[in-house]
């Protein structure tokens, strides 16, 4: 059997990441720290057609996969990319049925969030749209933001009170359920293409700075904890892409998949945010290099949607509830 990408989804890749290394960076994520624009920014998003992958296409998108849109994910999470495309995945799922508001999701005419309670909600800055489950239904609404001093101005956060809501779907708790573990994949996708442009860096300067006449990479300290970051990057990428794969072929896999993709990723890209400072030495914690850019990502996204304990405690229950029978 092939366990790997199809030929569409390399080639999807490959333009994504040519797409978004000309749209976003590292410098324009330490730009929007000091309230600069979001690159690409929604519009660009759109216009390329990314907000509407997994959109109907009767509804203006691709109908695309999951697996479709976690390829594009990853390429986004590697240069630090913004609004997420969590966002436009989580709210691909909760407007199946609602052609019009699709439609508006897949041109960009209108800039979705998606709000948990009270908790920051992702992409919530800039946002006009605001979907939410209130008393067990789906409700879309305007909303009113308000923002803090971000640690990662690229995931738009705020505290969100709607406004206005209107019920779209009465008995929406499973429908809820299934949009929250396509996000969580989602997001795991984009932290495997931040983690894996982590550990590249650190990699890239282990060998070009020398220390005792020798490249620091040489030495085991540092190589060994290269490697261990880079192993972890190579089994997120086995777990992100079942995920993504179980969400449309086998969906009863999905929220344990979804969960454990989740749980691994908190600890995978932090494991390499900080490899890549230390291996860096002194510069790696000044305000001028890039690395603090992947650990302020790093924290930010261990947090949203829910904590690793969170998740691992999920899978934990499902694999006891026979799961893996």
């Amino acid at each position: 059997m092939n366990f790997d990408l199809d030929q569409d989804q390399l080639d999807a890749a490959a333009g994504a990441k040519q797409f978004f290394g000309g749209q976003a960076s590292p410098a324009q994520a330490r730009a929007a720290l000091e309230d600069g624009p979001v690159a690409p920014g929604r519009k660009a998003l759109a216009d390329i057609g990314f907000t509407g992958i997994t959109v109907a296409e009767s509804a203006g998108g691709a109908g695309g996969s999951l697996l479709d849109l976690a390829v594009v994910a990853e390429q986004a999470g590697a240069v630090l990319a913004g609004p997420s495309l969590v966002t436009a995945a989580r709210a691909a799922v909760l407007l199946a049925d609602q052609p019009e508001l699709a439609a508006a999701l897949a041109d960009g005419s209108r800039a979705f969030c998606v709000v948990d309670g009270s908790t920051p909600a992702l992409d919530a800055v800039g946002a006009d749209t605001f979907l939410a489950l209130v008393d067990g239904a789906l409700v879309v609404g305007g909303g009113d933001v308000v923002t803090g001093r971000p640690m990662d101005a690229t995931r738009g956060l705020g505290v969100v009170t709607l406004t206005d809501p209107q019920v779209l779907v009465p008995d929406a708790a499973r429908l809820w359920a299934r949009a929250r573990d396509v996000a969580l994949v989602a997001l795991a996708a984009e932290d495997l293409g931040t983690a894996g442009k982590a550990v590249e860096v650190g990699v890239a300067y282990a060998k070009e700075r020398h220390a005792f006449g020798r490249a620091i990479g040489s030495y085991q300290a540092v190589k060994h904890s290269l490697v261990d970051a880079w192993v972890g990057v190579e089994q997120l990428r086995s777990l992100v892409w079942w995920a993504a794969w179980a969400a449309d072929a086998a969906p009863d896999e999905l929220p344990l998949a979804a969960a454990a993709a989740k749980a691994f990723a908190a600890e995978t890209l932090e494991r390499a945010a900080e490899t890549c400072i230390q291996v860096h030495g002194g510069i790696g914690f000044t305000w001028e290099h890039d690395a603090h850019l992947y650990w302020r990502r790093a924290k930010v996204d261990r947090l949203l949607l829910g904590d690793a304990a969170e998740h691992t405690d999920v899978v934990a229950g499902l694999v006891l509830a026979g799961a893996l029978a």
